[in-house]
């Protein structure tokens, strides 16, 4: 086995390098090279862990290399440095704590991160220990977290259904959920609070059980902490998950005992998620209600006659046609095998009846996997519909794996192969519907992109400025100039709001003044510099945001801006240019002549 996992692995991981340099190269195969990498090692390492013979030492290995290699997508996308938007934030965060050893302090990227130190702070204690660069203590963070995932749910498994085989099977089918190789693998905050989260169940679950229940007990609260302080979401999340556990065992007879202890762990946790929202993160809630009230009226939106505020799937994608039929054919699979793992736990007797609690509870969990989905037709409900993957498919994870076990027990001639061909459509499906190939691959630079707009004459112009006029300056920017000078640069940029509309100024036409009102707000808060990305005049951005989400400036598959609106400043009075490039301006307020006649 360990050779074949070996040769496997290494035929695997140069696949996928080869796919990675197909794409950077613009040459075809990228997606054929990628899927034949991930299935070469994927599939022996779920016979090895499927297999009845193998014994509890070497599965509890498969899955340890199957966690590492699930890592690799991810790992190679971007090895040295930031990608993702929300990296950037994570990474200046952390980077602020080193340098400056405070917790706690403002994020100008994602402004409730700060709130949440559980990842930064231990990203910057391994970077001081060791002395490794920021991304690399993070990269170790991210590595050991993601094992821990693998890891936990087979653990979660063999605790509800007493069988290891079934706990690796659990473990494999939870590596198939969307976000499980690319948006729960990035350096983020959800990243490490998704296996606090799960371990935090296990030790929950250990504690309704009985024997040590005191100990237990006070490691949940403890693993509960730990993920209340690293991640809102995942923390809200598993205080649903542990009131669904708590609910399904008080409807069980024989349980009174387990049920009280889960509802009493329900209750501290709960108290520790409400403390920490209302006295160190009050505005998590308000900067979690713009995306849920826009996904709602999205979604309204797509019942009207007009469809508007829908999202069509793989419009203008370059994915092909078997990643597009597979993703629509995933959650079809994952209907039939939960209501075949339901009727198979309808028809079961004689479990101990906490173990058949837990069971109901985690087909209920998975249950809202199917609802949840529907957000991914929604713009802004999409954003939601990642995050909610890795809670319920855990869920369908613990219930379908007893069916997959049985129906490789039957010996059935096409058992085996029918399964790796179910498998291998889910993975691909779900990798497919969770991330768009530009956060998946390579590529030459693409403006308006969230993975590609990053571009060396950006990184020059942040550079200079920090090294030139110091860091945590106040910055009027668009959002991906603003992603670079507010992480790597180590400034405070804005992008714009409701409340502050600074997107005004670069909407403003030649020879017409600002709004006074905005001059005074730049002028009170201490702003000090301009960036202008000419760009914009020329090229609508890929994802159709110049600033924020919910900017005022159509654009309708034009460019929103003329090249004169954005050349003004060197003509207004009171924006000094100081830097220059291709395509990057710089310019300083002087507040004493801004929004004077022109």
């Amino acid at each position: 086995m360990a050779v074949t996992l070996t040769l496997a692995g290494a035929a695997g991981a140069t696949a996928l390098v080869a796919a990675d340099r197909a794409a950077e190269w613009q040459r075809p195969g990228a997606f054929a090279l990628f899927w034949l990498g991930m299935l070469v090692f994927t599939l022996p390492a779920a016979y090895w862990a499927c297999r009845a013979e193998t014994g509890p030492t070497l599965r509890v290995a498969v899955l340890v290399a199957y966690g590492c290699f699930t890592y690799l997508p991810k790992l190679l996308r971007n090895p040295t440095g930031p990608l993702y938007h929300d990296e950037f934030a994570h990474w200046r965060q952390s980077h602020e704590i080193l340098l400056d050893g405070r917790l706690f302090e403002a994020n100008p990227i994602v402004r409730v991160i700060g709130d949440f130190p559980g990842l930064h702070s231990a990203v910057a204690a391994i970077s001081a220990l060791t002395d490794v660069s920021i991304w690399h203590a993070g990269l170790v963070v991210l590595i050991v977290a993601h094992l821990l995932v693998v890891l936990g749910v087979a653990v979660l498994a063999e605790q509800i259904w007493r069988d290891g085989r079934t706990a690796a099977v659990a473990a494999l089918i939870y590596g198939l959920n969307s976000s499980f190789l690319y948006f729960d693998t990035q350096f983020g905050y959800e990243s490490l609070a998704i296996a606090l989260m799960i371990w935090t169940l296990i030790a929950m679950h250990r504690a309704i059980r009985g024997p040590g229940r005191a100990g237990w007990s006070a490691a949940t609260v403890l693993l509960a902490g730990a993920t209340v302080v690293t991640h809102h979401l995942t923390a809200l999340g598993m205080l649903a998950i542990m009131l669904v556990f708590a609910a399904a065992l008080t409807c069980r007879r024989g349980c009174r005992a387990a049920a009280t202890t889960a509802w009493l762990l329900t209750l501290a946790a709960a108290a520790l998620v409400a403390a920490w929202l209302w006295w160190v993160a009050p505005k998590t809630a308000g900067y979690l209600d713009p995306y849920l009230g826009s996904a709602l009226t999205q979604m309204a939106g797509m019942v009207n006659e007009n469809g508007e505020g829908s999202r069509s799937l793989f419009h203008g994608s370059i994915a092909p046609w078997y990643e597009q039929k597979a993703a629509f054919v995933a959650p079809a699979l994952a209907v039939v095998a939960t209501l075949a793992a339901a009727w198979r736990m309808r028809s079961a007797r004689g479990a101990d009846p906490v173990d058949r609690g837990s069971a109901v509870a985690a087909l209920l969990i998975g249950g809202c996997y199917f609802p949840a989905t529907l957000l991914i037709f929604a713009p802004s409900g999409a954003e939601g519909a990642r995050r909610t993957w890795a809670f319920t498919y855990l869920g369908l994870a613990l219930v379908v794996a007893p069916l997959v076990v049985a129906m490789l027990d039957r010996r059935a001639r096409l058992a085996g192969p029918a399964l790796a061909a179910v498998f291998t459509v889910a993975l691909v499906g779900n990798t497919a519907a969770g991330m768009n190939p530009s956060y998946r691959f390579p590529g030459p630079a693409v403006y308006g992109s969230d993975t590609r707009s990053v571009t060396p004459e950006v990184l020059a112009a942040a550079d200079w400025l920090r090294a030139t006029q110091g860091r945590n300056l106040r910055i009027v920017a668009d959002r991906y100039s603003g992603l670079v000078f507010g992480s790597l640069g180590g400034q405070f940029p804005v992008t714009g709001s409701g409340a502050f509309p600074t997107y005004d100024l670069y909407l403003t036409q030649p020879g017409r003044p600002p709004r006074p009102a905005l001059i005074r707000q730049l002028s009170d808060w201490n702003f000090g510099y301009l960036i202008v990305d000419r760009r914009m005049a020329e090229q609508v951005p890929e994802i159709g945001i110049y600033f924020q989400v919910d900017e005022p400036i159509p654009h309708e598959g034009r460019p929103a801006f003329t090249l004169g609106q954005l050349t003004k400043f060197d003509h207004t009075p009171g924006t000094i240019k100081i830097y220059d490039s291709e395509d990057i301006a710089i310019y300083r307020f002087d507040f004493t002549f801004l929004g004077g006649p022109q």
